[in-house]
């Protein structure tokens, strides 16, 4: 809505290649206003069509019918419980307001999904565990309206991000009964398993109707969510609040106040002075380099191995003191045996986590790679 309006080129192109933050993508995706439907737009640059997008009209609100679908994982069949929406995938409903409200309901057998947001806090409801999480968003600088950028502007952009992003063309076609361009985007670092990802407007608006992201070998998205049906028009209030449901558990995932102030503690010798526990950080995982060292609130340390879309991310903290067995469905992930330490693995066509503990010290090993990949990684933590 109004940011689409007045949003600058960089964040415009963000916009294009955000893969991450799907809650975020759905709130963009509610900004779709009537327009021509039933046949594809005419062809355009694209350059010329994402300005068209940003120079859209507005609603006053949107409700709309959606989809969201999720392959990462093979099948929930083993996972011990029943899965929530976010992890079957599911379909929904969504509400979003002129003043930066909204909520999405995904609907599951195990419990209903709620996403809600303002433009201060975040709370996301999952009714298989009748858990309430909570995160403060933070505060917005507040900074002057300024005119959408140029088609020159972003033809320069455009140019800049193909440096390191493969970025078709606009492709006119139909969704949700409009007249939309689809845009799809690759990066060049093929080291990962990360495919690209895909985003879809309508034409007349400028708002997302589709975001996928897709996975190597895989011609179908792996993760996607879209517009089925959309309506227009004031929101009630009372359609973007989430009351407290009856016994539900209340997890703050807020940033203790003040913990974020200050400059970053980086560097191997500066992160291990501030942790009670000894660092495992060998100079290299196998081919793989140490890099950047950082300290992750008051008792965690990541440190990055390589560099790319081939990177492996370790995060440790201290074990506890009583280890027990992980909750719900992430107790049913498979075991595998990484340098002689059980550990817990989720492997998915985006990438693998590992999960275990040795020494009294706690790892998570992730990457954007095969399993074999991200357990070889690991054993070199435990030799």
């Amino acid at each position: 809505m109004k940011p689409l309006r007045t949003a600058s080129t960089r964040r415009l192109l963000l916009l294009l290649s955000a893969v991450a933050a799907l809650a975020a993508a759905a709130a963009a995706i509610a900004v779709a206003a009537s327009g021509h439907a039933g046949a594809p737009p005419p062809p355009k640059p694209l350059a010329q069509a994402l300005h068209d997008a940003a120079t859209a009209p507005q609603p006053a609100g949107v409700t709309a019918r959606i989809t969201f679908a999720n392959h990462l994982l093979p099948s929930t069949a083993g996972l011990g419980q029943a899965a929530p929406a976010l992890v079957t995938g599911a379909d929904g409903r969504l509400w979003l307001t002129g003043d930066g409200h909204g909520r999405i309901e995904l609907q599951s057998d195990a419990g209903d999904t709620q996403i809600v947001w303002s433009p201060t806090l975040a709370t996301v409801y999952d009714g298989s565990s009748n858990t309430l999480y909570r995160i403060a968003l933070p505060a917005r600088k507040q900074t002057p309206e300024g005119a959408p950028p140029t088609v020159a502007q972003i033809v320069t952009l455009l140019a800049k991000l193909a440096r390191s992003v493969t970025v078709s063309g606009a492709e006119p076609l139909v969704l949700a009964g409009r007249s939309a361009y689809a845009v799809r985007l690759s990066p060049r670092d093929t080291a990962g398993l990360l495919a690209g990802a895909g985003v879809a407007w309508d034409a007349s608006t400028g708002a997302p109707l589709e975001i996928g992201v897709y996975a190597r070998g895989q011609s179908a998205p792996v993760l996607e969510l879209k517009v089925d049906d959309i309506s227009y028009g004031a929101v009630p209030a009372a359609d973007v609040e989430l009351p407290p449901p009856a016994g539900a558990k209340v997890v703050d995932l807020s940033a203790p106040a003040g913990g974020g102030s200050g400059k970053p503690v980086s560097g191997l010798a500066a992160v291990q002075a501030a942790l009670p526990f000894r660092l495992v950080a060998p100079d290299a995982l196998g081919s793989l380099q140490r890099g950047e060292t950082l300290l992750v609130g008051r008792d965690a340390a990541l440190l990055v191995y390589g560099k790319g879309a081939g990177a492996v991310a370790v995060l440790e903290r201290q074990a506890s003191a009583q280890p027990g067995t992980l909750p719900g469905m992430l107790g049913a992930l498979p075991k595998v045996t990484v340098g002689g330490a059980s550990a817990t693995e989720l492997a998915t066509p985006l990438g693998t986590v590992l999960r275990y503990e040795r020494g009294g010290v706690s790892f998570v090993v992730a990457g954007s790679l095969p399993p074999a990949e991200v357990e070889a990684a690991a054993a070199g933590l435990t030799q």
